[in-house]
């Protein structure tokens, strides 16, 4: 994992749970790999193991990922389907209408967000 900055607007261990999602959603985990181990992830981060255990549980209780008695948590074979199906609902569900009361209240046109998109100058 990278370096993680901690904000103080969520707790501690869904902006852990977030990044690891973040990493499955990028390729970075992919299904099979092994999760770092929590005492890793405590000492690297310097966080209470529990906070750690707390995202990974969730990350399990998601499915996301899977317990590998003895040998670690492991990411699941359907976690990137799962992650994929539900961050685009939740982004056409919380985000996107809050983009597009952005783009109505700032009067922006689809030409103009398209060609923004594309690189090219307003």
């Amino acid at each position: 994992m990278t370096a993680i900055q901690w904000s103080d607007g969520a707790p501690i261990y869904r902006q852990l749970k977030e990044r690891v999602v973040a990493m499955m959603l990028d390729g970075v985990l992919k299904p099979g790999d092994a999760l770092p181990s929590v005492r890793q992830v405590a000492a690297e981060y310097q966080l209470n193991p529990i906070t750690v255990s707390r995202a990974y549980q969730e990350l399990a209780d998601e499915a996301l990922v899977e317990k590998r008695r003895g040998l670690g948590m492991y990411v699941t074979e359907e976690a990137s389907k799962k992650l994929l199906a539900s961050e685009r609902e939740r982004f056409l569900t919380e985000e996107w209408p809050q983009v597009i009361e952005r783009i109505q209240r700032l009067g922006l046109r689809a030409d103009e967000l398209l060609k923004s998109a594309q690189g090219g100058s307003r």
